[in-house]
């Protein structure tokens, strides 16, 4: 195991296995301690876990008897390159997983970027704002593009109508309208 796959692949944090005896045995799991690796087994009562152990099995030794042709006796040096290919096999799923996180990270960070933007924008637009502050009975004009265009008007509409008596502050740049006749405007 040594030379095969932890110089070869790295160490990992844990080894799932059959209950074989070369696996059982306590040397192997001495070993495997001393490397700071979790020794784990399938077990009977869970044959999804023995199937993918058998499952992987069959598809190295399949792919062991494809590249040996009739050198039977060299499977030992081809087995750490049958392993590798189907460990990058595994990977991939990883990597798609790695790759679908990043994508939302990256769709996150945009979002955030986009919000500042706005922020900033906002700051920089409400800084050149002038704030008036009106009183009852003071004359105001009101901007016509707001709520439903006047039917028939279309784009040479006045962009202001009135003018109008403030009848009531009502605060925060809200107040009450009303015509000069002394009707209530609606909606103000």
């Amino acid at each position: 195991m040594w030379r095969q796959v932890i110089t070869r692949f790295g160490n990992s944090e844990d080894v799932i296995s059959d209950n074989g005896t070369q696996f059982a045995d306590k040397k192997f799991a001495e070993f495997l301690t001393g490397l700071g690796i979790k020794q784990k087994f399938s077990s009977v009562e869970h044959p999804q876990t023995n199937g993918q152990v058998e499952a992987t099995n069959k598809v190295v030794l399949l792919g062991l008897k494809k590249r040996l042709d009739n050198k039977k006796g060299a499977w030992v040096n081809k087995l750490a390159s049958r392993l590798a290919s189907r460990a990058r096999l595994l990977l991939k799923g990883v990597e798609e997983a790695v790759e679908k996180d990043l994508a939302d990270e990256a769709r996150e960070i945009a979002h955030l970027s986009e919000i500042a933007l706005k922020q900033r924008m906002a700051l920089r637009y409400n800084t050149k704002v002038l704030k008036r502050e009106f009183q009852q009975n003071d004359l105001v004009l009101r901007r016509n593009d707001i709520g439903l265009p006047t039917q028939g008007e279309g784009k040479l509409a006045a962009n202001w109508e009135g003018p109008y008596k403030v009848k009531e502050v009502i605060g925060k740049g809200a107040y009450k309208l009303e015509k000069l006749d002394g009707k209530e405007v609606p909606r103000t």
